[in-house]
């Protein structure tokens, strides 16, 4: 998954259930303080859990979020380490192919399987252990993975600061403009894939002007995906979504957070430029 975030069926994400809602909270599956239900569509009907089941809380998807990056950055970490040379290649490309398969069957499903989300962590972090690698020999300096990932987590933190601060509404317009803006940045990745194929360059992929102003426009889109991602959360809090129901947001947020740090990266590269 090169630069699309594709968690774009939010709506399914707290449809209508029958988990219990917290104290003062709205009952899970009813309408929001505000209206939204995750892409301004009507909600899919979700089974939610049983009315003994535990809503979710924020510990939740924070733990469970800590968790799939664990994975993501250990098998990152081995990767970079135990791949041969002579399997870098393939072990890149089935990494994102595994990847992006994965995370579109997680998108779409009514429950979310831990198992898989782990898998897709890891097939995840392999595509990122390779590329990172690849990344860091082209600069010449193993330390720019660094100043990727605090660029990362001082942008997600910013972006969370800016949400709470200024208690950005995510109205069903807002979403709708970041999930198209996002569907066609994958179209035409997806377009520059296939033309790679058949051998021809349009330079979006590559460490020029063009790959830098797809990197950059990537990181933001990035930017306001992470918006949705937190606003998915909040959502699913007040409405006291299943407690499994953090798995579904932790993989959001996930797979945001990881196409955020791969852009952040490009640019950085090609900022410094190859050594």
């Amino acid at each position: 998954m090169q630069s699309s975030n594709p968690v774009l069926n939010r709506s399914s994400a707290f449809a209508p259930g029958h988990g219990q809602a917290y104290p003062g909270a709205a009952p899970y599956g009813q309408q929001a303080p505000y209206g939204y239900g995750g892409s301004g569509m009507p909600p899919q009907q979700y089974q939610g859990a049983p009315a003994a089941s535990r809503p979710m809380t924020l510990d939740d998807v924070i733990v469970k979020t800590a968790i799939t990056l664990g994975v993501v950055v250990a098998a990152a970490a081995v990767a970079w380490r135990m791949i041969p040379a002579t399997l870098v290649t393939p072990a890149f490309l089935a990494g994102m192919l595994v990847a992006f398969a994965i995370a579109m069957v997680l998108s779409f499903s009514r429950k979310v399987n831990p198992a898989l989300v782990m898998v897709y962590a890891a097939a995840e972090g392999v595509f990122l252990g390779i590329g990172s690698k690849f990344i860091a020999h082209w600069v010449g300096d193993s330390g720019i993975i660094v100043q990727a990932v605090l660029a990362t987590m001082v942008t997600a933190g910013l972006t969370l600061a800016t949400y709470k601060y200024f208690a950005i509404k995510v109205t069903p317009k807002f979403t709708r403009m970041v999930v198209i803006g996002t569907m066609g940045f994958a179209g035409v990745l997806l377009i520059n894939l296939l033309l790679s194929l058949f051998g021809f360059s349009t330079g979006i992929s590559g460490f020029g002007p063009m790959g830098l102003l797809f990197a950059a426009i990537g990181a933001g889109l990035a930017v306001f995906n992470l918006i949705l991602d937190f606003d998915l959360v909040e959502q699913g809090i007040r409405q006291g979504a299943p407690q499994n129901e953090a798995w579904r947001a932790a993989f959001a947020l996930t797979v945001t957070l990881v196409w955020l740090y791969w852009n952040i990266l490009r640019i950085l590269a090609i900022l410094r430029g190859g050594d």
